[in-house]
């Protein structure tokens, strides 16, 4: 008779590599993305502002939609390249995009009230601080 349950070998920790926890970031990042913009349809300035093809100061239109897109879309692929370039430029793509993605997430505080978007905002930022700390100290070889 064979013994299936699991040894203390099988439940031992093992080391996650510095690539899944960059992808993992990016994930957590998108995550609270999402749910900070779905949260805002309950506000009313918002969903006001939508329904007359505004966002902020912007027209809801063909450019502002496909701009959205692609700043969403770029950190979709980050969860991606994390683990498939070469070492060298998966530090730097990391490095710059999480500086870049910080700093507007940070510029888009500048007014706001609420304060789910700017929790929501803080922890987008420190896991792209973590993107930038772990991508800064992943071996290059």
């Amino acid at each position: 008779m064979t013994n299936n349950s699991p040894t203390t070998t099988d439940l031992d920790e093992t080391a996650v590599s510095v690539r899944i926890k960059i992808a993992g970031l990016w994930t957590s990042v998108l995550f609270v993305f999402a749910y900070v913009d779905i949260f805002a349809l309950f506000r009313a300035d918002v969903v006001n502002g939508v329904l007359a093809g505004k966002v902020h100061i912007f027209a809801v239109d063909q450019t502002f939609l496909f701009l959205t897109t692609l700043y969403v879309t770029i950190p979709s692929l980050m969860i991606f390249l994390s683990l498939i370039l070469a070492p060298k430029i998966n530090r730097w793509a990391n490095i710059v995009v999480a500086a870049v993605y910080a700093v507007t997430i940070a510029g888009s505080c500048v007014g706001e009230t609420w304060i789910y978007f700017l929790f929501g905002s803080a922890v987008e930022v420190i896991l792209l601080g973590f993107v930038i700390w772990y991508a800064w100290r992943h071996p290059l070889s």
